[in-house]
């Protein structure tokens, strides 16, 4: 790269006067330079990394370190010899000929938390210092020092700005790519998605892409699809496909990322299923694939013990419980049980104890005990015997539950849920939507982590409204009261609490006894967790509390007086007369 002696970026010396440990990876003569965005130490050249199992990054264009580059060994800080050498300004640059006389300037990138106003010196367009973070060609922000034009909107990386004329990597392409400088748009044959002023082609394939699809991963695992998908240039033999994550048409003849099972028409956008790199993980070779789905079959049933004709496991030994569990198909109806896994009430074929009263539903003692969910890509790993609120629907839950990632508990009602969803509140189907922010349909609350969202209209629900039990007891009715997701009346009152009750929000009724109450009231504060468990709250007494349904006998609440007559708090101790409401202000005294 030739440099104009006025503009250099950098001043060059020699330093013969190195340390014995640094001259054991470069010559006695190390070249050095002062670079301005990194005033507080020279920079050394480095022919070549010396630990490749060390990943270290360039801070001008903030790709991986390859070849030779200069570094700053007390702050870590690094540069490809060609960001390094990148001059502070370039007078005509053929990518942004408008303002050609005045030039590109080298900047340092904005701070994250700037948020002072700009204007354009042309159209006096006012902007936050945030349109400045998106490179005109890739697209991308701006990870270190860019070209800025002083007039207009106009900016590109340093990497942009002196792109590599070859890329070859036959870990992603069995050809070269070699760089095409055109001054209109283009369509990318790996990702389908618009280019500008730069691409890459392989003649050989008849290829022109970005140059950041030059190195699309092969085949990924992610999150949202129990199978590795493959990246293909085109697509045959298949009709119109949707994407399976922002459900837009997939373009058949250009590239994404599609299932190799035999079968399975799963589809997605490039840009889609790459956007967040905590949902995929790339694969090396299919075979890790498969390595992932053996850790996947690791059943919690420990042990069958007896099988009926069919095949099917009748009486088993589960890694939840001391005793053995007995397949059943039906249960008393005047018996009130909710399963110990996902504590919903017992609807259909169960396994249940001889010894004790455990329960749980065929599918939750089936579950495994590692899980790939589709929320995340590291794998998920069941756990029970706590008491712990969903970080999904915040219901605190004495079930069972899985640990997702480093720290993201999620109840068993919520781990049934896939991404794609059909709801009986809603004719269409709803996918889920990680940019979420808006109010959720079912209850009116505000989403802050995504939400499932309707693809043809304005409908979304948050994970507390789809796990809701479909029907509920409560002695207000003799009926079992039925969640309802539609009200005709213009105004509306709860028949436990007689308070307002949004009409255009879900809630539980009666057809029968023309009865309705909100969901919290049918439920109360606590629906999901069983009797007997002990309660984690701060109190002042000095024996351990234990969460009740119900009581027996109206006794007074030791703190307030009032009598109690449901969910309540008492204390273990049987010798001990301490009770008090499961209310916020008797559970939270201070």
């Amino acid at each position: 790269m030739e440099m104009k002696n006025e503009n250099e970026s950098v001043s060059v010396s020699k330093n013969e006067s190195v340390s014995e440990n640094e001259n054991e990876s470069h010559d006695k003569s190390v070249q050095q330079i002062q670079h301005p965005f990194h005033k507080e130490h020279p920079l050394v050249l480095v022919a070549e990394q010396s630990n490749e199992g060390l990943k270290a990054y360039c801070d001008g264009c903030g790709e991986l370190l390859s070849g030779p580059c200069f570094t700053c060994f007390h702050c870590n800080y690094h540069l490809h010899k060609q960001c390094a050498e990148a001059p502070l300004e370039i007078p005509n640059h053929r990518l942004h000929p408008k303002h050609s006389y005045a030039g590109f300037f080298l900047r340092q990138k904005p701070c994250l938390y700037d948020d002072l106003v700009y204007g354009c010196a042309l159209c006096k367009e006012k902007r936050n210092i945030d349109s400045d973070y998106l490179c005109n060609l890739c697209q991308k922000q701006h990870s270190g020092p860019f070209y800025g034009c002083s007039l207009c909107h106009f900016n590109i990386n340093v990497e942009c700005a002196w792109p590599r004329s070859t890329v070859e990597d036959k870990t992603h392409h069995q050809h070269p790519f070699t760089i095409l400088r055109r001054q209109d748009s283009f369509i990318c044959d790996a990702c389908g998605t618009e280019g500008n002023y730069i691409s890459y082609i392989c003649s050989t394939c008849s290829l022109m892409v970005h140059k950041d699809c030059t190195s699309l991963p092969l085949i990924i695992k992610f999150s949202r699809h129990d199978h590795c998908i493959f990246h293909k240039y085109f697509l045959k033999g298949l009709t119109r496909q949707d994407c399976k994550i922002c459900f837009k048409e997939v373009r058949l003849d250009c590239g994404s990322y599609s299932c190799g099972k035999l079968g399975c028409n799963y589809v997605v956008h490039v840009n889609c299923v790459l956007e967040e790199e905590w949902l995929y993980e790339v694969m090396e070779e299919e075979k890790q694939c498969e390595e992932l789905e053996k850790k996947s079959m690791q059943s919690s049933i420990i042990r069958v013990i007896e099988v009926n004709e069919a095949g099917e496991a009748i009486k088993i030994q589960h890694l939840s419980h001391q005793h053995c569990l007995v397949l059943a198909n039906k249960i008393e109806e005047d018996i009130d049980r909710k399963c110990d896994g996902c504590m919903l009430p017992i609807s259909n074929i169960f396994y249940y104890c001889l010894e004790c009263p455990f329960f749980l539903h065929k599918t939750c003692a089936e579950l495994p005990r590692i899980k790939q969910h589709w929320f995340h890509q590291s794998n998920s790993t069941l756990y029970f015997d706590c008491f712990k609120k969903c970080d999904f629907c915040n219901q605190r839950c004495s079930g069972f539950f899985y640990k997702i990632g480093e720290g993201w508990d999620m109840c068993l009602r919520c781990a049934k849920v896939s991404d794609i969803i059909e709801c009986k509140g809603h004719q269409h189907f709803l996918f889920f939507d990680f940019k979420y922010k808006e109010k959720c349909n079912g209850c009116g609350e505000t989403n802050r982590y995504g939400a499932f969202r309707c693809g043809k209209c304005r409908f979304a629900l948050d994970f507390g409204c789809l796990t809701l039990p479909h029907s509920a007891l409560h002695k207000i009715d003799e009926h079992k009261l039925k969640l309802t997701y539609h009200d005709d009346k213009e105004q509306s009152y709860c028949d436990i609490c007689e308070k307002y009750r949004d009409p255009s929000l879900w809630h539980y009724s009666c057809s029968i006894c023309d009865t309705s109450a909100h969901i919290k009231c049918v439920l109360g504060h606590f629906p999901f967790l069983k009797d007997g468990v002990t309660f984690i709250y701060y109190h002042k007494h000095h024996h351990d509390l234990k969460f009740f349904r119900k009581v027996k006998g109206y006794p007074e609440c030791s703190y307030c007086g009032k009598l109690c007559q449901e969910e309540i708090l008492k204390c273990e101790k049987s010798t001990c007369n301490y009770i008090i409401h499961n209310k916020y202000k008797c559970r939270w005294r201070y």
